[in-house]
């Protein structure tokens, strides 16, 4: 499917939740951009993180009833299936990210719609053929792949590591864990730029309702009162971020994404209707707080000290926006959802990423944790001559057939055992590209002997029921079929070219 040439952009008031409310809007919006589903429909929400204590980073159950019971309204029987699928974040099974957003139930009550949980499904080989691309093949659910009209309900929010996170960023959430995390580093937009050569939306609607600012797990609660809907990513991105102040063509992944092709940032050649101006729509959004805040100011005033230094390739930037110093940010910020006394519990801690090269104020007892594989430093801790060396592994050798994940028990283990080995030590240096926002909340947990959030009553049996379907579901799916399908190169925008099973061996 190729992008739309006259892109159209439609902002709607909508003051709350009613589902029959936000239905309409998007029924009228599906009718005004002239579309209808057809063949294998897939809605791709946003569940990244869900639960009582997530109320603002995730798409509303009632706004994804809404979407689903417009697009029965104007389906004239050419849709032969009607799916919801997602993977979370943070290292939790999607079942459980269903379960705590209210999508099941929702699922179950609109009736007729499937579910699926990407991180249970095949994953289908993709090519990329075009340059400036950050591999050659990267790998997707198999119901991505192969959907015909693919809906992208995106929550409007922060993020920490690419500023926002609308329609074209929801995409991490179409791979796995195996895959999501590769290239999620000092080149994340890169990645998110190349996702768009999988599949392209027919059409786009975001949680406006409340969206989230400052953060993209734990969100503060922004009233913007606006559903925003469209038929290409790059125009609905810029016309998003023009609602909140921001420059489009400032946010990485969309100045790519128009540069390749996939649309345009100028507001003069896209369409934009709606009984809410765009003028006014700023105006909702004035005071809107996006991300971007570096590591070290982030924790100025905490009982953590930040210091950063470029990642390994230094031409690019000087600073990981993508990687280590973005996931603790996000860390920090669930333990305090969990444990109030995070801040108090904390002792003197002074966490150093990338290629550090200034002097590190720990004094006696005083723990420094060097966090991820490009970290490096050389100096003296305590009359301690350390030197950490860069353990960066170029991406050119992460094979994305030979992709691994840990579950959530084997992260505690591992982080456990790195902590335990380096008790008697200055330092301790977590490994990996990145440390994921689980691993760096394990760590600080065991550092500060937090409640750790895996383990909290509230969650934990619903948490191992989760665990348990999702272990069963991918055992069987090993046993029974194959894990990787190739699919060859996909057209721009459409992953839906034959596909044929994996070569045993």
């Amino acid at each position: 499917m190729k992008p739309a040439e006259n892109p159209r952009v439609i902002i709607r008031h909508c003051d709350d939740y009613d589902v029959e409310k936000i239905r309409t809007i998007v029924r009228e919006g599906l009718n005004e951009l002239g579309l209808k589903p057809f063949g294998r429909t897939l809605v791709k929400p946003n569940l990244v993180a869900a639960g009582e204590l997530f109320p603002n980073a995730h798409t509303r159950p009632e706004f994804g009833e809404g979407v689903l019971r417009a697009l029965k309204d104007v389906d004239d029987g050419k849709m032969t299936e009607l799916l919801v699928g997602e993977r979370c974040g943070i290292t939790i099974p999607t079942r459980m990210a269903f379960a705590e957003s209210g999508f099941d139930a929702m699922i179950s009550k609109v009736g007729g719609v499937k579910r699926s949980y990407f991180d249970e499904e095949t994953q289908v080989e993709v090519r990329y053929t075009h340059e400036g691309r950050l591999r050659d093949y990267v790998f997707t659910p198999e119901p991505v792949a192969r959907a015909d009209f693919f809906v992208n309900i995106p929550k409007f929010k922060s993020h920490p590591w690419t500023t926002v996170t609308f329609s074209m960023k929801n995409y991490i959430g179409i791979q796995d864990d195996r895959h999501r995390l590769i290239d999620h580093d000092h080149r994340l937009n890169e990645k998110v730029a190349d996702l768009q050569y999988i599949i392209q939306p027919r059409f786009i609607a975001i949680d406006g309702i409340v969206a989230g600012e400052g953060r993209m797990l734990t969100p503060k609660p922004f009233p913007l009162k606006l559903i925003v809907m469209g038929d290409n990513q790059v125009a609905f991105d810029a016309v998003c971020c023009h609602i909140i102040g921001v420059d489009p063509r400032e946010v990485e992944h969309i100045r790519l994404a128009e540069e390749r092709g996939f649309g345009t940032t100028d507001l003069s050649r896209i369409q934009i209707t709606g009984d809410v101006s765009l003028h006014d729509a700023q105006k909702r959004a004035k005071g809107f707080q996006v991300g971007l805040v570096r590591v070290e100011k982030y924790f100025e005033g905490t009982h953590i000290t930040a210091y950063a230094g470029p990642p390994p390739e230094r031409e690019r930037t000087d600073y990981c926006w993508g990687g280590c110093p973005g996931a603790i940010e996000e860390a920090i910020e669930i333990l305090r959802l969990f444990d109030e006394q995070t801040d108090e519990k904390l002792p003197r801690l002074h966490v150093v990423f990338g290629a550090y090269e200034g002097k590190i104020d720990a004094k006696p007892g005083e723990k420094v944790v060097f966090i991820g594989d490009c970290a490096t430093w050389k100096g003296d801790l305590g009359g301690q001559l350390v030197q950490i060396e860069n353990r960066y592994q170029n991406r050119d050798t992460r094979d994305p057939y030979h992709a691994s994940a840990d579950d959530i028990y084997k992260k505690m283990l591992h982080i456990r055992k790195a902590l335990s080995k380096s008790a008697a030590d200055p330092y301790v240096r977590l490994e990996g590209c990145p440390v994921s926002v689980a691993e760096q909340v394990l760590a600080l947990v065991s550092l500060g002997h937090l409640k750790n959030p895996y383990l909290d009553p509230r969650a934990v049996l619903i948490f191992n029921k989760a665990y348990a379907g999702w272990r069963a579901s991918t055992a069987f799916h090993r046993m029974t079929g194959h894990p990787y399908q190739k699919a060859g190169p996909a057209p721009r925008g459409d992953a839906r070219p034959e596909m044929q099973p994996k070569p045993e061996g």
